[in-house]
């Protein structure tokens, strides 16, 4: 079941309803089989995949907390080899396996072992994640191991975040579960509020832009490199309005149930360098890398250099990359941002000096500006490997960027403003809508920065929240993209 569905409406209101109506301690039961079928409806049988991985992980923890030294570890590398073992069938066998089977035949060795015709249960990657989360939280002994079967089932399934994340932590929502949640209206409202905005984001953004994006990857020799550019910057706003909005989407529906989950991203396209940036981006799962591969694999060495640290800096970001997915295109995109965060570094001082030397520094504002537009072109570098479906594609791609741009400046109007559907590969008014909703949601993403957001909102009379919400609500009906709902990350 997607989020942009009528059935996924009618599924919520439903929940919601007798969520409230159940008595509290019976509310876990109601969430986990909601949370039930709703995964179900997608392919119903890999419900056991994920009640393997339930099940495994609720038993280790168990004995992890009634053992101690090596009988700990025992139960605790159990726990993580079902989970990682589980990962590794369904997401990267395959992957492994054709690799080393083109090394065979370079070296005309026998290599017979076929691949595995499974599909990819949705949001493996997420709960996996989450679930080894827990495990090393109770083997460090920072949170104790839950005693309630359905609740910690609970904590791996909550539909909202089940999917696409966020990635969450024991000791923020496993509490929340056994808290009383109290009706209030304010939850109602401010969780409707973001769901709409992630509808938003999602349907009149992202999937708008979509059409142009996919037009120019399928058309890439037949365009300039004016469009392989805005194609570029397209899927940038693309893969945030889809996934932001998901996220919104998630965020608003807890609340609603009085459950609040945890931000994933914080304006990542006003970050300065491409470090700040992965702090504001997908922050659950930065945040996992960085507390549960970076730390441990930075302090595990005798004498901690800083090439070492810009050692585990790469080795992270290529993780981060092979975890999105398993295909060369992700490993180099990792490998990309890694690299893009260690040559920042590195050159610090230089461009501080440098910026002294022409006078930026007197310039806060535009240094910033400068900074931010330097930033972002880098993240589109990585993203082209994100999106494109191999490498010779993603290389193509950032090739012909710099074919084609000697057109004329009536040329240039002629096919990118008058008739933009010859070189984008989309109309000219969803060209102009889009231009416009990106504006919009720059602009609301900088009033959220600045704090502004719901201060503005507050100070606003009924009838002007009123027409503002029916606005977003008639934007979304009326202009909304409903061909293909989708969402990118669904395939991690």
């Amino acid at each position: 079941m997607t989020f942009i569905s009528i059935a996924f409406l009618v599924f919520f209101v439903c929940i919601v309803v007798g969520y409230y109506l159940c008595p509290p301690r019976f509310r876990w039961a109601l969430l986990l089989l909601g949370s039930c079928y709703f995964y179900m409806v997608f392919v119903p049988q890999y419900i056991l995949v994920l009640f393997f991985i339930i099940i495994v992980d609720f038993i280790c923890a168990l004995q992890m907390e009634r053992t101690e030294g090596s009988a700990r570890r025992r139960f605790f590398f159990i726990g993580l080899i079902a989970n990682i073992g589980v990962l590794f069938v369904f997401k990267y066998f395959n992957f492994f396996n054709d690799n080393i089977a083109l090394i065979a035949q370079a070296l005309h060795w026998h290599y017979s072992i076929g691949m595995l015709q499974l599909l990819l249960p949705l949001g493996l990657s997420f709960h996996a994640f989450q679930s080894i989360s827990y495990l090393i939280e109770v083997y460090r002994g920072k949170y104790p191991a839950e005693k309630h079967f359905g609740i910690y089932a609970l904590y791996v399934m909550f539909f909202p975040q089940l999917v696409a994340g966020p990635i969450e932590r024991p000791a923020h929502l496993l509490l929340q579960f056994k808290k009383v949640v109290i009706f209030k209206k304010g939850n109602i409202f401010s969780g409707i509020r973001r769901i709409a905005w992630g509808f938003f984001k999602k349907i009149v953004i992202a999937d708008r832009l979509a059409l142009s994006v996919n037009y120019v990857y399928a058309n890439i020799l037949n365009v300039p490199g004016p469009s392989i550019l805005f194609a570029m910057f397209a899927f940038a706003f693309q893969l945030y309005a889809d996934f932001s909005g998901y996220t919104d989407i998630a965020r608003g529906s807890s609340r609603v149930l009085g459950i609040e989950l945890v931000r994933n991203f914080n304006q990542p396209y006003f970050s300065r360098s491409v470090e700040e940036f992965w702090r504001r981006w997908h922050m659950s799962l930065s945040s996992w890398f960085r507390d549960y591969f970076y730390f441990p694999m930075a302090y595990s060495a005798k004498q901690i250099t800083i090439y070492w640290l810009y050692v585990c800096i790469v080795t992270t970001f290529v993780v981060i990359g092979f975890w999105h997915g398993a295909a060369w295109t992700y490993i180099i995109m990792g490998l990309l941002f890694g690299c893009f965060i260690v040559i920042g570094r590195l050159t610090k001082s230089l461009r501080q000096t440098v910026a002294i030397r022409i006078g930026l520094t007197r310039l806060p504002r535009l240094r910033a500006a400068v900074q931010v537009i330097i930033t972002f072109a880098l993240v589109n570098i990585g993203w082209t490997f994100f999106r494109a479906p191999d490498l010779t594609t993603a290389v193509t791609f950032l090739k012909e960027l710099f074919v084609g741009w000697h057109i004329s400046f009536s040329q240039f109007i002629e096919e990118y403003l008058i008739h933009p559907f010859m070189m984008l590969g989309i109309k000219n008014v969803d060209l102009m809508l889009s231009l416009i909703f990106i504006f919009i949601l720059l602009l609301v993403e900088n009033m959220e920065r600045q704090d502004r957001l719901n201060s503005f909102l507050n100070t606003q009379t009924l009838f002007m929240r009123t027409v503002l919400y029916c606005s977003l609500f008639l934007t979304i009906l009326l202009l909304g993209i409903f061909t293909t709902n989708t969402f990118i990350y669904f395939q991690f």
